[in-house]
């Protein structure tokens, strides 16, 4: 019975969550535009342990979300968790941001495309269909015919914070905006137990986020 800790702070939600056996038991989450994460990190994790009665000490492993999303985000997170994982001598579990944003769809469309806000017209986004993906993590400028290819096979369901500037240029029929959904914790949860269970880890010491570009200040 695996009780893993999730962290999310890849965009301007600062996420946390308590798992056992891949169900979410605590959650403590806020999303503003400040990306205060620094200062709300520590104190989520100290209250879902309280909430939930469970000590540092009976955490089997820490999640932590990898990215593609903001430098300064990441780099809270990726660092609390490494911190947390020497501290406490448990594995380290990281989760694609875009991956466990797509989980938040719940109806089923022939292709869900998670999409984060990467400043001006451009988006981190991929394409899955059926949980599986069809293409890779990419950084793009968002035009009338991007996501062409998918948009002419079937139907196609946008999420995150990259929907809203792709529904200015965007007006195929196939489309699905979800608005107003940003990667958490929540959805790490199953996907952290799954890599738990096949001991799917990485070395502490030497992890880094998966930025995707450049550092640009927030």
């Amino acid at each position: 019975m695996a009780t893993i800790l999730c962290l999310e702070t890849a965009t301007t939600n600062c996420s946390v969550t308590l798992s056992v056996n891949g169900s979410v038991i605590a959650l403590q989450e806020n999303n503003d535009s400040k990306y205060s994460h620094a200062e709300k990190l520590h104190p989520f994790i100290e209250k879902i342990l309280e909430d939930a009665n469970i000590k540092k000490g009976s955490l089997d492993a820490i999640a932590v979300s990898k990215g593609p999303g903001s430098y300064t985000g990441l780099r809270i997170g990726v660092s609390a968790a490494k911190g947390l994982c020497f501290a406490l001598d448990v594995p380290l579990i990281s989760i694609a941001t875009l991956e466990s944003l797509a989980l938040q769809v719940e109806t089923e469309t022939d292709f869900v495309v998670p999409m984060l806000d990467a400043r001006r017209m451009e988006v981190y986004s991929m394409v899955l269909a059926k949980g599986k993906e069809v293409r890779e993590t990419k950084a793009e400028i968002l035009s009338q015919t991007s996501f062409s290819e998918y948009l002419e096979k079937g139907k196609v369901t946008f999420i995150g914070s990259g929907v809203e500037k792709f529904k200015t240029v965007c007006h195929h029929t196939n489309a699905i905006f979800l608005d107003g959904k940003f990667p958490s914790a929540y959805q790490m949860a199953p996907l952290a137990e799954v890599k738990y269970k096949k001991s799917d880890i990485e070395d502490v010491a030497y992890f880094e986020p998966y930025y995707l570009k450049d550092f640009i200040i927030n």
